[in-house]
């Protein structure tokens, strides 16, 4: 009799995304600041450090600290464009940490 490899156990890889994205997501102003950048997003409308600055009245310091965490995590991209980084959510990344998590529960 051969054993079946369980196909519903979570892979190292949803692991690893599970992680780098809750860990991004796990300080109330990165939240608020991912929510801020996706709903400008669904607008097309464009969002760079200084309306961050502008939003949550953070230091220009702080804005980039936590656009740091949620570029490493890869939620977030960002493309230059002049002497402005513009900020986009990964809807790609955000599915795939969103399918990983459904996961948990199985």
């Amino acid at each position: 009799m051969r054993i079946r490899k369980d196909t519903d156990r979570l892979q190292t890889e949803d692991v690893n995304l599970i992680s780098a994205a809750s860990d991004a997501l796990a300080h109330p102003a990165r939240v608020e600041i991912f929510r801020f950048i996706y709903t400008q997003n669904m607008k097309r409308e464009p969002v760079c450090n200084k309306d961050l600055v502008a939003e949550f009245g953070y230091a220009q310091a702080t804005v980039s600290q936590h656009m740091k965490k949620l570029l490493i995590s890869g939620i977030i991209t960002a493309e230059k464009k002049g002497t402005y980084s513009y900020y986009f959510v990964n809807l790609g990344m955000l599915a795939k940490y969103l399918d990983a998590v459904k996961k948990l529960n199985s």
